[in-house]
């Protein structure tokens, strides 16, 4: 998405201007190149002491490359960063931790094969004389740890890669408060967040900033903005376009300073869906999975977007991950346009007769090889389609990455560049051509706009929706209700591996979403 580098006027929104000396963060004019790329261009960012401070923009706008200057991984080629009222260079993470700077990552740096013990005292573990790591007193001293943050229920010996993403979100967020910070940088910390662990997160920051601490709190969620900030700056092509106090400024003049434009809406319009087939385009009777899934049934069919909402660890993951043949069914019937099917791997799925597609909740692991390009993550699901004789016809096979790349509106250098060289944004829409290329029916969509802007947020729910009016069907989970609300045409909700209610027309409200999920 283009736009221009003006800042958007705001007529009604006063800027935030404390005294120098207030500032934790005082980043001056920061430039930072990428090659050919420019990532800051002279970009200003203010914090003030002992505030919760929001940083806001686009994916690719210079969010994180801010944070990683902050954070030592980065270093600026101009400009000046100022913390605590000090000139510092910061040339690693350990010089961002001796300034009292911790972060914690959207994209989290946990080790996967250690346990939650080893991660959160790496390198500091208790040591006998005899330099052997004392493994009990690590444990005891971790599980202290972790009942005074609320965390009580997971075990210090369970290992990192077994974890769900909310959990493991929670411990990055731990590991960061465990390193006694005076700033403490959030990079999306709630975007795998349930409802219930976001309060979990704000009791954290408040108890924290009663202390003094100040916070950079990065989010694409204006009510989070809202409950949990008291300042903030835009950034739009790498320069800041504004700094503001949070009461001061509406969501719409966010929205118009974030993208350069306005908005209509949050949301695309929803029309009555056109059902286009007489049989579900899939439907699951009384399927168990797991111990997680009980006797769950639901019938998606083609032309709709149908919404699943759950608490957190309910059965939602399990549930998608069965529909796409990556968890086995143990008891329970699937029909896909009213023939029963049987998915004994994730390749039955693609083919022709079932042709479902599943967008996971962690695409840097699950939906994309981010060391390959873009092109071959897109065209890797089909590449038989464009082989003959043991060779890729690589013509064919770019015209069609091309295509979709379009339909996506992602840039074109994305056919031969790593996908780990594009924004959280631009990765989801590639991991979305993927699926457009498969010319699937069905489209599992788990959690698709964790840590997504606000503008690509609009974009995705525009591709659901035409996917849905052209004939295919949207099965569509998100930790967000309004989401929901305001994206689909029926949502069930999940409560204990069960679908124990379906909401519709006049009933699809946020409040009853929420009543549901709670059972009550």
């Amino acid at each position: 998405m283009t736009a221009s580098n003006d800042p958007v006027p705001v007529e009604t929104a006063a800027p935030a201007t404390p005294a120098a000396g207030d500032w934790a963060i005082n980043v001056e004019s920061v430039t930072k190149r990428f090659g050919a790329t420019l990532a800051l261009d002279r970009a200003s960012f203010q914090v003030r002491r002992g505030t919760v401070h929001a940083l806001l923009g686009e994916n690719g706008a210079g969010k994180s490359t801010t944070v990683k200057l902050l954070s030592g991984m980065l270093q600026p080629d101009d400009g000046r960063i100022e913390v605590l009222g000090r000139d510092v260079r910061l040339r690693s993470p350990t010089d961002a931790h001796r300034a009292g700077v911790q972060t914690a990552f959207q994209e989290m740096t946990l080790v996967r094969d250690l346990t939650v013990a080893q991660n959160l005292l790496l390198a500091n573990e208790p040591a006998s004389w005899l330099g052997r790591i004392r493994r009990s007193d690590a444990h005891r001293r971790v599980a202290r740890w972790l009942e005074t943050l609320e965390l009580d229920d997971v075990r210090p010996g369970a290992y990192i890669r077994d974890l769900a993403l909310p959990v493991r979100q929670k411990i990055e967020i731990a590991r960061a408060i465990a390193r006694d910070p005076q700033i403490l940088l959030l990079d999306e910390p709630t975007s795998a967040l349930s409802a219930r662990d976001v309060a979990w997160l704000r009791r954290r920051i408040d108890e924290l900033k009663a202390r003094g601490v100040t916070f950079v709190f990065i989010s694409h969620r204006m009510q989070e903005v809202r409950d949990f900030c008291d300042s903030l700056t835009i950034y739009r092509n790498g320069r800041d376009v504004g700094a503001f106090d949070t009461a001061s400024i509406t969501d719409d003049e966010m929205i118009r300073l974030v993208i350069g434009r306005s908005i209509e809406a949050k949301y695309p319009p929803k029309e009555p869906p056109a059902i286009h087939a007489k049989e579900p385009a899939l439907e699951a009777r009384n399927i168990r999975v797991d111990g997680t899934v009980n006797d769950f049934s639901l019938t998606l069919k083609a032309g709709e977007v149908h919404g699943i909402a759950a608490l957190q660890g309910m059965g939602q993951r399990e549930l998608f991950e069965a529909l796409f043949g990556a968890e086995y069914i143990d008891d329970g019937q699937l029909l896909v346009d009213g023939r029963p099917v049987t998915l004994t791997s994730t390749a039955d799925s693609l083919k022709a007769g079932v042709a479902i597609s599943l967008l996971p909740e962690d695409r840097k692991t699950e939906g994309l090889f981010l060391r390959l390009s873009g092109g071959e993550n897109i065209s890797l699901p089909v590449i038989r389609r464009y082989t003959r004789f043991g060779l890729i016809r690589r013509r064919q096979e770019r015209a069609a990455v091309r295509r979709v790349l379009a339909q996506m509106e992602v840039n074109p250098r994305a056919e031969y560049k790593p996908c780990l060289s594009f924004s959280g944004g631009n990765q989801q829409k590639i991991a979305m051509a993927k699926w457009l290329l498969t010319q699937s029916r069905v489209w599992l969509m788990f959690d698709p706009t964790r840590g997504i802007d606000v503008g690509t947020k609009h974009q995705i729910f525009l591709h659901m929706r035409a996917f849905a009016a052209a004939g295919g069907a949207v099965l569509f989970y998100s930790t967000d209700v309004p989401e929901l609300v305001n994206v689909c045409d029926r949502v069930s909700v999940m409560y204990r591996g069960r679908n124990v209610a379906e909401l519709a027309d006049s009933t699809l409200t946020e409040e009853n979403v929420m009543r549901r999920m709670l059972a009550s």
